[in-house]
């Protein structure tokens, strides 16, 4: 038994020390592996860190704080507001007006309420000059703006200019805060940038972004000039007119349009830049209205499924699909199917590139195009010309130039001529339309197919047809005996 019990001992012996040799050797070759592992991993990590690092370009913060304390005070809050005025309204005819009455149904006095409007504007001169947009301020019979110290003024219309969204007011003073003008055409995509505004009504307020693309077009002016700065830096309701600003807090653009699917910031703002800005505003400061150059030819971009099927030996540039008559384009000798490619050795992507570099020009200047032609490059100097097809230089024109008093008719004389609208000359002094014969007591009715009821339709057709080629007025009309009569007014030089 005591042997038996001797022997079971040694082999228990003999196994634990075989179990501790093994476990011992195990962990040693499993210490080895899991040492190997971590340090290949330590390694790899610090070599491949430096060499990460060394590849890329050092990256510097952007500070925002200086270009931000510039702007904000050289940005206004703007009031427009349009004063109540007494419209004329046509009611539907009834049965009494069927029996006793002309059957054209009663016409009611309304009395219009006061509408009134927020925006911003951007001072650009230390004596009270202010750039802002056309829709800030149109048809605004009081312009009130507002400093960022709460100063208050009055703000005079300068001028306006509809086809790029840009009005420019002044206010009375001197030494008031201003922000530099910087040359957009040297924004960069992806650089930052700031929209300083007030939307909301809430005044000075600064966002930031950066510039998502450039010469953009949203086709939303109606046939104006459009080549917009695209930024997401947040814009609302108020920012209109506003300032958007570069990171050395040079102004680069005024902010106009936001695309968004609510309403509000949601998406991508868009703003007039200050290569088409300057020049908007230098001819309204100086003639009283827009000196536009025009090159004369109508077309689309290359990237138009119009043009997708045509071998033209280039991606990018303006197709030439007509050529106006006595335009520049044509005396130049551009034809159509040109594709335009540059202008003044600046290259020409699209139809907003071409749109904002003649619109840095005026009527007789000369600029150099790049064409394309059969695929090969031609430069032509091309004399600019405006919209009347010559060089002279465009006046401001608004009713005080046809040298007129006017007032709407009462009831008394609509019902003497049997009509329901009119505007009558109540004075005459010299001008355009005592220069057509017109005389003191005529009732107009229409001036160029357009119903004229009060001073502002008149003024609206005034402008339209200043900007025409003809430039003139077919007005027709009564005289209080009754006597129709018709007249053509040329709006041309005195």
């Amino acid at each position: 038994m005591n042997s038996t019990i001797k022997k079971l001992f040694g082999y228990s012996a003999v196994v634990l020390g075989s179990a501790m040799v093994a476990g011992v050797t195990t962990y040693a070759l499993m210490e080895k592996h899991f040492n190997t592992v971590a340090m290949s991993s330590v390694q790899t990590d610090s070599f491949a860190m430096p060499a990460a690092l060394f590849d890329s370009k050092p990256v510097q913060p952007v500070d925002l704080t200086d270009a931000a304390e510039n702007s904000v005070h050289a940005v206004v809050h703007i009031k427009s507001t349009q004063l109540g005025r007494t419209q004329t309204v046509q009611q539907m005819p009834d049965l009494f007006d069927f029996f006793f009455g002309d059957g054209m149904g009663r016409q009611q006095q309304v009395r219009t309420q006061p509408r009134v409007g927020f925006g911003s504007g951007v001072i650009i001169s230390k004596d009270g000059y202010i750039v802002t947009n056309n829709h800030v301020i149109d048809g605004a019979d009081e312009i009130d703006v507002k400093l960022n110290d709460n100063r208050e003024f009055k703000g005079k219309l300068i001028g306006t200019d509809p086809n790029t969204d840009l009005a420019l007011i002044k206010i009375e003073g001197d030494d008031f805060p201003t922000i530099p003008i910087g040359n957009s055409e040297a924004l960069k995509v992806g650089e930052w940038v700031l929209a300083v505004g007030n939307p909301f009504n809430l005044t000075s307020t600064v966002t930031a972004g950066i510039v998502s693309a450039k010469a953009r077009s949203l086709r939303v002016y109606d046939g104006g000039i459009e080549s917009f700065i695209q930024t997401d830096a947040a814009i609302n309701q108020g920012n209109s007119g506003g300032a958007l600003v570069n990171a050395r807090g040079e102004l680069v653009g005024i902010n106009a349009v936001l695309s968004s699917p609510t309403g509000a910031y949601a998406g991508y703002g868009f703003a007039i830049p200050t290569s088409i800005m300057t020049k908007v505003v230098g001819d309204l400061k100086e003639f009283g209205a827009v000196q536009r150059a025009i090159l004369g030819i109508s077309g689309y971009d290359l990237g138009d499924e119009r043009s997708k099927d045509k071998d033209l030996g280039v991606v990018e540039g303006v197709y030439v699909a007509d050529v106006t008559d006595g335009s520049g384009a044509k005396a130049a000798g551009i034809e159509s199917g040109d594709v335009i490619v540059g202008i003044e050795g600046k290259k020409v992507r699209n139809m907003a590139e071409l749109q904002e570099s003649i619109a840095k020009y005026r009527p007789g200047d000369k600029v150099e195009v790049t064409i394309l032609r059969n695929k090969k490059e031609k430069d032509l100097n091309v004399t600019l010309k405006n919209l009347q097809g010559n060089t002279e230089v465009v006046k401001k024109f608004d009713l005080d130039m046809l040298g007129a008093a006017f007032k709407p008719i009462d009831d008394d004389m609509k019902r003497h001529l049997g009509v329901n609208y009119g505007l009558q000359v109540t004075g005459l002094d010299k001008g355009k339309l005592a220069d057509a014969g017109i005389k003191k007591g005529f009732i107009i009715l229409k001036v160029n197919g357009n119903k004229i009821t009060s001073e502002e339709d008149l003024a609206e057709v005034l402008k339209a047809a200043n900007q025409s080629p003809e430039r003139v007025l077919f007005i027709s009309g009564y005289y209080t005996s009754g006597r129709r009569a018709n007249y053509a007014v040329e709006l041309g030089e005195n």
